[in-house]
Formats: C-alpha cells, structure tokens, sequence
C-alpha cells in the first residue's frame, strides 16, 4: 500500500501535466496576433470580459500584441529639433 501511493501520484501528476501542453501550442504568437488587428481586436473584448475561461497565457499575449503594436518595435530614436521653440 505504501508503494501504490507515490506511484499513483506521480501517474495522476503526469497526466495533468500531458493534458496543458497541447492547449500552450493552440495559442497564437505575439506576432501572429499583432499582425491581424481585427483578431487581436475581439481577442482583447474576450479577455475583458472572460479572462478565467480564456487563461492568463493568451490574455497575456493580447496585452502584448496591443503593447507591440501602439509602441512598435522601438527602434525610432527621438529627434528633436533644430531650433528650439520660443515661448
């Protein structure tokens, strides 16, 4: 009896453990979700709405995919300009 248990465990955690990684691979990327406005568009309205049916993971790459797409890449560096302005 004192085998059986541990044993038993570690089945029950490996199956839990088996059944979340084929739903990480159905999620889109960051970039695949920046890259279609429309989809990121209903995607947020979802995760406002429904967060705990939808699931951290995908919500947390809508809010980057928005992040990534208001702010862009990042590389324009600031100019400012020549003469300054006078006030």
């Amino acid at each position: 009896m004192k085998k059986t248990i541990p044993f038993l465990l570690a089945v029950a955690l490996t199956a839990c453990h088996q059944s979340e990684t084929p739903q990480q691979t159905d999620i889109p990327t960051v970039e695949e979700l920046a890259a279609d406005p429309e989809r990121l568009k209903e995607l947020r309205q979802q995760c406002r709405t429904d967060r705990p049916r939808l699931g951290d993971v995908l919500c947390n790459r809508v809010a980057e995919a928005t992040r990534k797409r208001f702010y862009g890449d990042g590389t324009v560096p600031y100019t400012p300009p020549e003469n300054p302005p006078k006030f």
